[in-house]
């Protein structure tokens, strides 16, 4: 079982809180988008309130072990403290000497923010020195960062070793709460759909959720390879050709399970992909040599569409076209404008969904969507993420 923030005595408690303020920043180093700090602000609120010494922990891109100011956590530290309307230092590092002093003179209510973990390659190699380094910082851990809960590192795994009080975050507990909602308990019909680039990265998803939905819509260039397991000519399209034989078994799977498998009948096509390009709309069966499928067309449109009319769970991961360049959005902002207006429950996981979704202007409309990418995509092909058995194995 899972202990929760709010089921721990947090008062003059140091704590270490893992949360995920990987924000993206442009060439000034400034925040674009503050959704995962927001995020976080209820447990750090909470922990706050009740008394802790909070120490906050995150990463920021991909230093590879290396100390890269631009990806330092300063743009961070500065944004929490405005949202949360008290200073939150950022410390210089994220373990040593200087950093222990620092937390020590913490005083209950007040809270600081680590450098960025992975300037440290013990981070993302789980290394136990590493580990047991973060972990002398506190008492008491709370793990708030499902975004990076599908990784084995030390913020999110290896650290656990070396606490006996540990807990998830609000943020973690809802993430999984909503998950439950709509696969392991859902109110039914169920609609899951799927999108994206290649069937590879969604194979195991879609093995795993068959059994527990009642229609499955595939989109994206992850439909081509289902059209040209069944002999049609894709063109010039992605497709995965190793994939074909489980593409057949997935659609037979289906059809012998009840599951209504639903793929896009018309597309709209272009010989390169560009905002300038020169596009079509055809019948699947009839993309001539050279061209390429790159969003569903009005008929599938209409079909997807009305396939989710009567549902009562809506389960979305990945785009249905490369709705990023103009010519190619059409598909998936209407089901963007649709899943936002069904009164279905609604989750949707995955960067490029999520930006579909705020870009359709639908983000409010949405019952839920998930902070991480990778772990919701783990989660729907059943896998236990590392961060969360952890938690579930802490004393």
């Amino acid at each position: 079982m899972i202990r929760y923030i709010d089921e721990l005595d947090l008062a003059g408690k140091k704590v270490l809180m893992r949360v995920d303020f990987n924000v993206p920043l442009n060439e000034a180093l400034e925040i674009t988008d503050d959704h995962r700090i927001r995020a976080a602000l209820p447990s750090v609120r909470y922990a706050l309130e009740k008394g802790a010494r909070l120490i906050l922990c995150s990463h920021m891109g991909k230093p590879k072990g290396q100390r890269v100011e631009k990806l330092s956590l300063m743009p961070v530290a500065v944004r929490l403290s405005e949202l949360l309307g008290v200073q939150v230092p950022l410390l210089s590092d994220c373990i040593g000497p200087e950093v222990g002093a620092a937390v020590e003179v913490l005083q209950p209510g007040q809270a600081v923010l680590l450098e960025n973990l992975r300037f440290h390659s013990g981070e993302t190699k789980n290394d136990p020195e590493f580990s047991k380094a973060l972990a002398s910082l506190a008492e008491v851990y709370v793990n708030d960062a499902f975004a990076v809960s599908h990784r084995a590192h030390a913020s999110v795994h290896g650290v656990l070793a070396f606490f006996k009080i540990c807990a998830a975050g609000f943020l973690l507990k809802k993430e999984l709460e909503y998950f439950d909602r709509a696969l392991q308990a859902p109110e039914r019909p169920v609609v899951a759909i799927l999108g994206g680039s290649k069937v590879s990265t969604k194979l195991g998803a879609i093995q795993n959720i068959l059994p527990k939905v009642n229609k499955i819509i595939i989109g994206g260039a992850m439909a081509n390879t289902f059209w040209a397991a069944q002999g049609v000519s894709m063109g010039s399209s992605l497709v995965e050709p190793d994939l074909f034989e489980t593409a057949r078994y997935l659609i037979s799977e289906a059809k012998q399970t009840g599951v209504k498998f639903y793929l896009p009948v018309d597309v709209v096509i272009a010989q390169e992909l560009k905002a300038d390009a020169v596009t079509r709309i055809v019948p699947v069966q009839e993309i001539p040599d050279g061209w390429m499928a790159l969003d569903i067309g009005p008929a599938s449109i209409k079909l997807f569409c009305e396939t989710l009319e009567d549902v009562k769970t809506i389960v979305w991961n990945g785009p249905v076209g490369a709705f990023e360049i103009a010519p190619f959005s059409s598909g998936t902002m209407a089901l963007a404008h649709v899943v936002g207006s069904s009164k279905a429950l609604s989750i949707v996981g995955g960067g490029d969904t999520d930006a579909a979704v705020s870009q359709a202007g639908e983000t409010e409309n949405i019952s839920y969507i998930s902070t991480g990418g990778g772990a919701f995509l783990e989660l729907l092909e059943g896998k236990e993420l590392p961060g969360i058995q952890a938690l579930k194995q802490c004393v």
